[in-house]
């Protein structure tokens, strides 16, 4: 069962007293990053969701799925794609003969027929990682499937395979568009979801996929044909050559070491995703000016726009300590019952703190770093979104802790 989902009254509620503060504008809209607002998901465009083949399924490496059409029963989509309608029903949590809505998504408990243009579809097999496919591979293919004459290869159908989620009890579209940095809408439209974006506990969702949009290069300037390059003046002798300014001596020597130097500047590290990796964080603080809320790994990693903060991975109950010395700001949670508090440092500081229980404190209290303040709370996956911001505008939290 879910539950149905209400405006963020409380949040609201703590605008209007922030600002009988001291100024602190209390408004989280945008600023929690996925724990508990979509307006950043809601500048972020996402891609369609692929197009069926005629069974409606839909393949990618690691799972497949089917899509219901109007008028769809489990069993009739069971029939389609051939699965046991028993077996199938019971993976989605529902019943044999129960009714489907157009462009629902059911699940697939293990892989049937690839689709191919046997099935209606543009190519075979599943939907691949645009890295994945390569020249000489499509070469390959290419001469294998001409036996009298070389035709040009179809190139296999690529795309970002998206998180597959299982419903859990008490999630409803709302919190689970949040937690991925999706809108509500686009978590419809990719899921045939009715117009009250109801679930049912056990329901399998695709999350709809981010659209790659390139950024806009810088072109070198490229004469035209025929046009010529600019000629320089050449020196008149009626005008003065222009004064040449010599650095003075000593800068002259300072640069001359520089000058000789042959090796190249080193290239910068190219960015690693930190897509299913889990780095170690500890409470020891290093050499920061905060020490870390809770001892786990961080399985989603600080990026401006779409994760403004860091997901530390913690078991329900672990306590959770105030990252740096301060005073509670904010204590609220919202319409969903997601926890969240704020401590307000020295030099600007805000530290953020979201699903949380148990919180230990209350607003104007003051709290010393590595004070007990709430404990993690309950979830699949449990973690504590942790935000470090400089006025309201989110920073990365690691240069802090470290």
């Amino acid at each position: 069962m879910t539950t149905p989902t209400r405006s963020f009254t409380a949040i609201g509620l703590l605008i209007a007293l922030g600002a009988c503060d001291g100024g602190l504008d209390l408004d989280m809209r945008g600023r929690m990053g996925g724990a508990v607002d979509t307006s950043q998901a809601a500048l972020q465009a996402v891609d369609n969701r692929p197009q069926p083949d005629d069974r409606g399924v839909i393949s990618y490496p690691n799972y497949q799925v089917a899509v219901a059409r109007r008028g769809d029963t489990l069993n009739s989509v069971a029939t389609r794609i051939g699965l046991p309608a028993p077996e199938l029903a019971r993976y989605n949590g529902v019943q044999v003969n129960d009714p489907l809505r157009a462009g629902e998504i059911v699940a697939l408990p293990r892989r049937v027929a690839e689709p191919s243009p046997a099935t209606g579809a543009v190519t075979t097999g599943p939907i691949q990682p645009p890295a994945s496919v390569d020249v000489a591979t499509l070469a390959g293919s290419a001469i294998e499937r001409a036996p009298s004459a070389i035709r040009p290869a179809q190139a296999p159908q690529t795309g970002a395979e998206p998180v597959r989620h299982k419903v859990a009890r008490g999630e409803t579209a709302f919190t689970i568009a949040r937690l991925y940095q999706v809108t509500p809408r686009a978590l419809a439209e990719w899921n045939g979801l009715d117009s009250n974006f109801s679930l049912r506990e056990g329901q399998f969702l695709l999350i709809p996929t981010a659209k790659n949009v390139p950024q806009p290069q810088q072109s070198a300037q490229v004469t035209v044909p025929g046009a010529g390059t600019a000629t320089p003046q050449p020196p008149s002798a009626s005008k003065p050559l222009p004064t040449e300014v010599l650095p003075p001596a000593n800068q002259t020597a300072a640069a001359a070491p520089a000058a000789t130097t042959d090796k190249p500047a080193p290239k910068p590290a190219e960015p690693v995703a930190d897509i299913g990796q889990k780095k170690a964080a500890t409470n020891s603080g290093g050499g920061g000016a905060m020490s870390m809320p809770v001892s786990g790994s961080i399985i989603r990693e600080y990026a401006k726009g779409r994760n403004e903060g860091i997901d530390i991975s913690a078991a329900p109950g672990t306590p959770v300590k105030a990252a740096a010395s301060g005073q509670v700001a904010a204590i609220s949670a919202t319409d969903e019952g997601v926890k969240f508090m704020l401590i307000r440092h020295p030099d600007d500081l805000i530290s953020v703190y979201t699903y949380v229980d148990d919180i230990s404190v209350k607003k104007g209290d003051a709290v010393s770093k590595g004070q007990s303040i709430a404990r993690v709370r309950s979830g699949d996956p449990s973690f504590l979104h942790f935000e470090v911001r400089k006025g309201f505008e989110s920073t990365d939290p690691m240069p802090y802790l470290r």
